[in-house]
């Protein structure tokens, strides 16, 4: 767990999450499915105009209501008073009740229309509801999605996003104070009116929509939602892009660096990348790309600088001999540079690492790692002044200006694979994984043989996820990309990835067994796009060579 001393932010504590529900009511169409969704109040005190489906608080009384509901053998308790809430909020903002008579009749319209939809509580709902002998169906409505408000928003909801078909015979009648226009829209149609901006949507609305647009009809949407757990939970992280707020899902690439530097839910955080100054992330932690992005480096590779002005600092992985580079690299620590790690030898990496050591005048900093092997390329070769051993620590420590003794170190970890020579680095006092190119933001590595090997590939993640679950450590700082967040997810998400991969290619040397690896690569990678094929074959080679390993004699 990073160490609160070294928190860029001051804490805060973000507002409560209050318990709700909302209900997307379902009908199909010639189209595909369809939702109701309504154009909320523009002076509401939340998401002010925004479309929504409707849906509220969870009353106490919506528990009581039970009395008069169904429930399905699967259902929780939870989720049926979930779903009665939804049922609730459907009647009060749209005239819409999900609900039958004792002998299994459907209400009818007339009946909802004679009823009263002021602003009720839940107790005076179900008065009503039981008084004219109807049932609220709440066996009938499904758990979709779970959602919790943003952190950094001042008013915040823990809600279920419910699913049920339109029951028939009713028609949408909005309220006129808090809803308006109920609008039957394709999930296609919703986000592409938003996208020009004429349909205003909020982030979880958004995102509902696009995993939703994938079914073809309710029966195939309530299908899925058949195990009652909901199809994905999300507590979305907001930060900066261009100077505007931007959301994402635990899924997307920046959400864990946003973890990592607001952790309370700051919107301060700016994601762009850029290569003139250092990005904080921790007050002992900073992070500079190099000026070399490309298909193989993403936005560039990641140079890290370890440590503060007490205690000096550590370089990881230098890059590129970049003369702008290296030159920002040694303002930034005010030449106090007290080692260099180079996590490997490849050229977007250990290059920078002796002119970077040239600049600093006042020390001669050591060039550390590992030295490479021959079977490197010519242009990965690589001689540290002295080579790290497995579970070395690296140690800076100082004074700061309170008197206390301030202390970063750095475990290195042995992970052949990518390169032979690779290594990562855990700062042990913060729970942080530097992982160089062994595991990346938004791609995987390549292992190019003979220098990369797939078996040690994979035998080195089971090395890196042991000592993230010794250590506890939560994040992960790729040479490529934004801080990972779940660190033993990642791992774990990674290795399937690979051994799925690995499946793929068995499949295809199995149907072409006198085949050669260029008519294998795209029945191995009829996923990725051809132009990124010449790398993949690289990879694909790797894995050959671990299935072949595999089958032969012991």
């Amino acid at each position: 767990m990073v160490r609160s001393s070294q928190q860029l932010h001051t804490p805060r504590e973000p507002a409560p999450l209050r318990a709700a529900a909302t209900v997307l009511l379902l009908r199909d169409s010639a189209a595909g499915i369809e939702v109701l969704m309504t154009r909320r109040s523009a002076t509401a005190s939340f998401a002010p105009g925004a479309y929504v489906f409707p849906g509220g608080h969870i009353d106490d009384a919506d528990e009581a209501a039970k009395r008069i509901a169904t429930r399905r053998p699967t259902q929780s308790r939870v989720q049926r008073t979930q779903a009665i809430a939804a049922i609730r909020e459907a009647f009060e903002e749209l005239g819409i009740l999900l609900a039958h008579h004792a002998d299994a009749s459907p209400v009818r319209a007339e009946e909802v229309a004679a009823m009263d939809r002021g602003d009720t509580a839940g107790t005076a709902f179900a008065d009503q509801c039981a008084a004219r002998g109807l049932v609220l169906d709440s066996d009938r409505v499904f758990t979709f999605a779970h959602w919790m408000t943003d952190r950094d928003l001042p008013k915040r909801f823990d809600v279920p996003f419910l699913v049920a078909r339109m029951p028939e015979g009713q028609t949408p009648t909005a309220d006129e104070s808090e809803q308006f226009e109920p609008s039957w829209v394709h999930p296609a149609d919703a986000l592409a009116r938003h996208e020009a901006g004429t349909f205003f949507m909020i982030f979880p609305t958004v995102r509902t929509l696009q995993r939703m647009a994938a079914y073809p009809t309710v029966d195939a949407l309530l299908a899925a939602c058949a195990s009652e757990a909901p199809l994905w939970t999300s507590c979305p992280r907001a930060g900066l892009l261009k100077g505007e707020d931007a959301r994402y899902m635990e899924h997307e690439s920046p959400y864990g660096e946003l973890a990592l530097v607001c952790p309370d839910g700051q919107l301060l955080h700016a994601l762009d990348w850029q290569s003139e100054h250092p990005v904080p992330l921790l007050k002992n932690v900073m992070r500079l790309t190099a000026p070399n992005p490309s298909a193989m480096t993403g936005p560039g590779t990641n140079s890290y600088i370890v440590g503060d002005a007490a205690t000096g600092y550590i370089v990881i992985d230098p890059g590129p001999n970049d003369f702008d580079h290296i030159g920002r690299l040694w303002r930034a620590t005010k030449g106090d540079i007290r080692m260099i790690v180079c996590t490997h030898s490849h050229a977007d990496h250990s290059p920078g690492a002796a002119p970077l050591q040239a600049l600093c005048k006042n020390g001669k900093p050591p060039i550390l790692g590992l030295a490479s092997k021959p079977t490197a390329r010519a242009t990965a070769r690589f001689t540290p002044e002295r080579e790290l051993a497995d579970g070395e620590r690296l140690v800076l420590s100082g004074a700061n200006a309170a008197g206390e003794t301030v202390t970063h170190t750095l475990r290195v970890i042995h992970t052949p694979g990518h390169a032979a020579n690779h290594l990562c680095l855990v700062l042990e006092e913060d729970g942080l994984l530097f992982s160089g190119d062994h595991i990346l933001n938004g791609s995987t590595t390549v292992v190019d043989p003979p220098d990369g090997d797939m078996s040690a590939y994979l035998d080195s993640l089971d090395t890196l996820d042991a000592a993230c679950e010794a250590g506890g450590i939560d994040f992960i700082l790729p040479a490529h990309g934004y801080v990972i967040g779940f660190a033993r997810t990642a791992i774990g998400m990674l290795k399937a990835h690979r051994l799925k991969r690995e499946a793929k290619i068995a499949a295809a040397m199995q149907k072409l067994p006198e085949g050669t690896p260029e008519e294998w690569l795209p029945l191995a990678y009829d996923d990725v796009p051809e132009r990124m094929w010449p790398v993949a074959a690289r990879s694909l080679a790797a894995h050959v060579a671990r299935i072949r390993q595999l089958a032969a004699p012991q």
